[in-house]
């Protein structure tokens, strides 16, 4: 199964377009959102993982979006997290709403699930020993 991890932003004349509905009805392409920011009449945010079975219809998919007027990038930014020097305090599971960072209930210690991660880079101020980072 073919996936590639995109950040489109959309300008305010397509936010109330159904894009999306598109890709999926046209190009066949199963859609994760991974995080959002739609409102209508301003600009809009949309991470999302494309997946299908064939990597050309992903790509037909984003020249699609592109074409209608859509920035597409991928998301190449990557949180980092330095295990070691981890006290296991939870403050960054308080602002990931992905449920990317957590405590395991088990261990009490900290757990990061990258495939869960949108990097919205909440946990990164929030870390009081400033152990996570971004990395592009």
């Amino acid at each position: 199964m073919a996936k590639k991890r995109i950040v489109l932003t959309f300008p305010p004349s397509l936010v109330e377009k159904p894009l999306t509905y598109r890709l999926v009805k046209d190009f066949d392409l199963a859609i994760n959102i991974l995080h959002a920011r739609i409102v209508p009449r301003e600009s809009g945010r949309l991470v999302i993982e494309l997946s299908n079975s064939s990597e050309e219809n992903i790509d037909a998919g984003i020249r699609y979006l592109e074409e209608q007027g859509v920035n597409v990038e991928p998301l190449s930014k990557e949180i980092r997290w330095d295990e070691k020097e981890c006290i296991n305090c939870g403050a960054c599971t308080a602002v990931c709403h992905s449920d990317a960072l957590r405590m395991n209930p088990e261990t009490w210690k900290l757990e990061f699930d990258k495939d869960k991660c949108i990097v919205c880079e909440m946990c990164v101020p929030a870390c009081p020993l400033r152990i996570i980072s971004v990395t592009f």
